[in-house]
Protein backbone atom coordinates (compact mmCIF):
# COMPACT_ATOMS: atom_id res chain seq x y z
CA UNK A 1 0.00 0.00 0.00
CA UNK A 2 3.04 2.21 -0.18
CA UNK A 3 3.29 4.93 2.47
CA UNK A 4 4.43 2.74 5.36
CA UNK A 5 6.14 -0.06 3.45
CA UNK A 6 9.62 1.13 4.45
CA UNK A 7 8.49 1.30 8.09
CA UNK A 8 8.03 -2.44 8.53
CA UNK A 9 10.18 -5.56 8.35
CA UNK A 10 9.81 -7.11 4.93
CA UNK A 11 8.71 -3.78 3.47
CA UNK A 12 5.03 -4.55 3.00
CA UNK A 13 1.86 -3.92 5.00
CA UNK A 14 -1.09 -6.02 3.94
CA UNK A 15 -4.43 -4.42 3.15
CA UNK A 16 -6.12 -6.00 6.22
CA UNK A 17 -3.53 -4.41 8.50
CA UNK A 18 -3.91 -1.03 6.74
CA UNK A 19 -7.66 -1.33 7.42
CA UNK A 20 -6.94 -2.06 11.09
CA UNK A 21 -4.42 0.80 11.34
CA UNK A 22 -6.89 3.18 9.70
CA UNK A 23 -9.60 2.18 12.16
CA UNK A 24 -7.23 2.52 15.12
CA UNK A 25 -5.64 5.81 14.17
CA UNK A 26 -8.28 7.77 12.28
CA UNK A 27 -11.56 5.90 12.60
CA UNK A 28 -11.70 5.36 8.85
CA UNK A 29 -13.05 2.03 7.74
CA UNK A 30 -11.26 1.36 4.50
CA UNK A 31 -13.89 -0.87 3.00
CA UNK A 32 -17.19 -1.95 4.50
CA UNK A 33 -18.71 -0.77 7.73
CA UNK A 34 -21.93 0.44 9.23
CA UNK A 35 -23.31 3.92 8.95
CA UNK A 36 -21.99 6.23 11.63
CA UNK A 37 -25.30 8.12 11.57
CA UNK A 38 -27.19 5.24 13.20
CA UNK A 39 -27.71 6.24 16.88
CA UNK A 40 -27.83 2.60 17.99
CA UNK A 41 -24.42 2.00 16.40
CA UNK A 42 -23.07 5.19 17.96
CA UNK A 43 -24.23 4.11 21.40
CA UNK A 44 -22.97 0.54 21.02
CA UNK A 45 -19.55 1.70 19.87
CA UNK A 46 -18.97 5.13 21.39
CA UNK A 47 -15.20 4.97 20.81
CA UNK A 48 -15.54 4.84 17.01
CA UNK A 49 -15.34 8.23 15.38
CA UNK A 50 -13.02 10.69 13.73
CA UNK A 51 -10.34 10.02 16.35
CA UNK A 52 -10.10 6.30 15.72
CA UNK A 53 -10.89 3.48 18.09
CA UNK A 54 -8.38 4.68 20.65
CA UNK A 55 -8.77 8.43 20.11
CA UNK A 56 -6.16 8.61 17.38
CA UNK A 57 -2.43 8.08 17.62
CA UNK A 58 -2.12 9.99 20.90
CA UNK A 59 -4.93 7.97 22.44
CA UNK A 60 -3.44 4.70 21.22
CA UNK A 61 -0.02 5.57 22.65
CA UNK A 62 -1.66 6.66 25.91
CA UNK A 63 -3.53 3.36 26.17
CA UNK A 64 -0.30 1.42 25.58
CA UNK A 65 1.52 3.56 28.17
CA UNK A 66 -1.24 2.99 30.74
CA UNK A 67 -0.86 -0.74 30.15
CA UNK A 68 2.82 -0.61 31.18
CA UNK A 69 4.30 -0.23 27.69
CA UNK A 70 5.59 3.33 28.19
CA UNK A 71 9.26 2.52 27.53
CA UNK A 72 8.30 0.64 24.38
CA UNK A 73 6.09 3.48 23.14
CA UNK A 74 8.82 6.04 23.88
CA UNK A 75 11.25 4.02 21.75
CA UNK A 76 8.82 4.25 18.81
CA UNK A 77 8.25 8.00 19.12
CA UNK A 78 11.82 9.08 19.90
CA UNK A 79 14.76 8.63 17.54
CA UNK A 80 16.68 5.39 17.88
CA UNK A 81 15.95 1.68 17.95
CA UNK A 82 12.27 0.66 18.20
CA UNK A 83 11.53 -1.85 20.94
CA UNK A 84 9.25 -4.72 19.95
CA UNK A 85 5.86 -5.34 21.52
CA UNK A 86 4.54 -8.84 22.12
CA UNK A 87 1.13 -9.67 20.63
CA UNK A 88 -0.16 -10.51 24.12
CA UNK A 89 0.92 -7.12 25.47
CA UNK A 90 -0.80 -5.41 22.56
CA UNK A 91 -4.00 -7.35 23.23
CA UNK A 92 -3.87 -6.50 26.96
CA UNK A 93 -3.43 -2.80 26.19
CA UNK A 94 -6.10 -2.52 23.50
CA UNK A 95 -8.62 -4.89 25.04
CA UNK A 96 -10.21 -8.00 23.60
CA UNK A 97 -13.28 -6.13 22.29
CA UNK A 98 -11.16 -3.72 20.26
CA UNK A 99 -9.04 -6.58 18.90
CA UNK A 100 -12.19 -8.50 17.99
CA UNK A 101 -13.67 -5.45 16.22
CA UNK A 102 -10.45 -4.78 14.31
CA UNK A 103 -10.06 -8.40 13.25
CA UNK A 104 -13.65 -8.51 12.02
CA UNK A 105 -13.22 -5.29 10.04
CA UNK A 106 -9.91 -6.43 8.58
CA UNK A 107 -11.27 -9.88 7.73
CA UNK A 108 -8.52 -11.82 9.53
CA UNK A 109 -8.29 -13.82 12.76
CA UNK A 110 -7.57 -12.07 16.05
CA UNK A 111 -4.30 -14.01 16.37
CA UNK A 112 -3.18 -12.96 12.89
CA UNK A 113 -4.19 -9.35 13.55
CA UNK A 114 -2.17 -9.26 16.78
CA UNK A 115 0.83 -10.95 15.17
CA UNK A 116 0.89 -8.50 12.26
CA UNK A 117 0.05 -5.38 14.29
CA UNK A 118 2.79 -6.15 16.82
CA UNK A 119 5.21 -6.36 13.88
CA UNK A 120 4.15 -3.20 12.01
CA UNK A 121 3.05 -0.83 14.79
CA UNK A 122 6.56 0.11 16.03
CA UNK A 123 7.69 1.14 12.54
CA UNK A 124 4.45 2.91 11.65
CA UNK A 125 4.47 4.96 14.87
CA UNK A 126 8.16 5.72 14.30
CA UNK A 127 7.41 6.94 10.77
CA UNK A 128 4.45 9.04 11.98
CA UNK A 129 6.64 10.75 14.62
CA UNK A 130 9.89 11.64 12.81
CA UNK A 131 10.82 14.53 15.12
CA UNK A 132 9.39 12.88 18.22
CA UNK A 133 6.16 14.87 17.78
CA UNK A 134 2.74 13.26 17.51
CA UNK A 135 0.97 14.60 14.40
CA UNK A 136 -2.56 15.96 14.65
CA UNK A 137 -5.58 13.96 13.55
CA UNK A 138 -5.89 15.70 10.16
CA UNK A 139 -2.26 14.95 9.32
CA UNK A 140 -2.73 11.27 10.12
CA UNK A 141 -6.05 11.05 8.30
CA UNK A 142 -4.48 12.49 5.14
CA UNK A 143 -2.06 9.56 5.03
CA UNK A 144 -4.94 7.08 4.83
CA UNK A 145 -6.75 8.85 1.96
CA UNK A 146 -6.02 7.51 -1.49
Amino acid sequence: MGMFDDAVPGGNISKPIMIALGALLVGKLLGGGSSQDDPATQQAKPQVGDGGLMGGLGGLLGKLTEAGQGDTVDSWVKPGQNKPIAPGNLESALGSQTISDLARRAGISEQELLRQLSTVLPGVVDKLTPQGQIPNQDQIASLFRH
